[in-house]
């Protein structure tokens, strides 16, 4: 049994039963997909972030900002943080947790979003699961730019200097060294890391749920007022706006790079071209990353 399945069913008992709306409609599907993937999300979100906050606790922040910046590496550095990005089997919203953690050892913002761009672009999907769908060529060309745009992406953050657009809140997590310097050295006592990290995972949701519950809400109307068919038909045009339609189809759609691929090899399947499926790919969860600036 699928472990979604008590949600999915909650989400038709509401939709059809509760809310009496009639069964495949555009409404309903609409209505079930945006309740099955909020609650869906909530609970991954939570259970993530928990994780990835421990986590992050004990990842050696001030050893990977000293080598980030007390050393010369000429660019290297983005190259360093957008690999690191790559092992970490994360979506965005499960990297913000560490994200947060570089941002707060004052490793430079442009390597945190070389970081945090390649983290969900390119991961262990597009490393073995690509070769079988569409071959190496595919699979090296998808991986390279994958890793090129984060660093292209980090690089012109630092540039345009963005880091006085950080909100506040998010400098003032602390981290290991930081507890253990408020006791002196001493064991931190295990209810107060929870308090801590119960805290932090808390204020991380805050800030992100709404986002995906905008991406949700966008990602259900597709999911159930835009017809398979529509899509495919005019992604296979060879028009300027395909590739930038196809994205902005991808954005909303929350998912994880496994689960979206069989929805990419469908959509290429039906005669739309590797380049348009990509970019329909690529498109997981990114709007989240507006919520950290405060701009305006």
């Amino acid at each position: 049994m699928n472990i979604f399945t008590p949600i999915q069913q909650f989400a038709d008992l509401v939709t059809y039963q509760w809310l009496d709306i009639a069964l495949h409609t555009y409404l309903g599907d609409s209505v079930n997909f945006f309740i099955y993937d909020v609650i869906k999300i909530g609970l991954l979100m939570l259970i993530i972030n928990t994780v990835v906050t421990i986590t992050e606790y004990y990842f050696p922040m001030e050893k990977v900002r000293d080598i980030l910046t007390k050393r010369r590496l000429y660019g290297l550095d983005y190259l360093v943080a957008a690999l690191l990005g790559v092992i970490t089997p994360f979506c965005s919203c499960s990297s913000i947790p560490l994200f947060i953690g570089f941002i707060s050892a004052k490793i430079p913002l442009g390597v945190t979003f070389a970081f945090l761009i390649s983290s969900p672009l390119v991961n262990e999907a597009s490393l073995y699961l690509f070769p079988s769908i569409f071959g190496l060529q595919v699979t090296l060309l998808y991986n390279g730019v994958g890793i090129l745009i984060a660093m292209l992406g980090g690089l012109l953050i630092q540039k345009m200097k963005m880091d006085k657009y950080i909100r506040p809140e998010f400098l003032r997590f602390k981290s290991r060294k930081q507890m253990q310097a408020e006791y002196a050295g001493a064991k931190v006592p295990l209810k107060d890391l929870v308090q801590l990290w119960r805290s932090q995972v808390w204020a991380i949701t805050q800030k992100i749920f709404p986002y995906v519950l905008l991406g949700v809400g966008v990602g259900a109307l597709i999911h159930g007022f835009v017809p398979e068919s529509l899509v495919a038909n005019y992604l296979t045009s060879k028009a300027w706006w395909a590739v930038p339609t196809a994205v902005l189809l991808g954005t909303p759609l929350y998912t994880n790079s496994i689960g979206v691929v069989p929805v990419v090899e469908a959509i290429i399947n039906k005669g739309v071209p590797n380049g348009y499926g990509a970019g329909f790919h690529d498109g997981c969860d990114y709007s989240v990353h507006s919520f950290w600036f405060n701009v305006g």
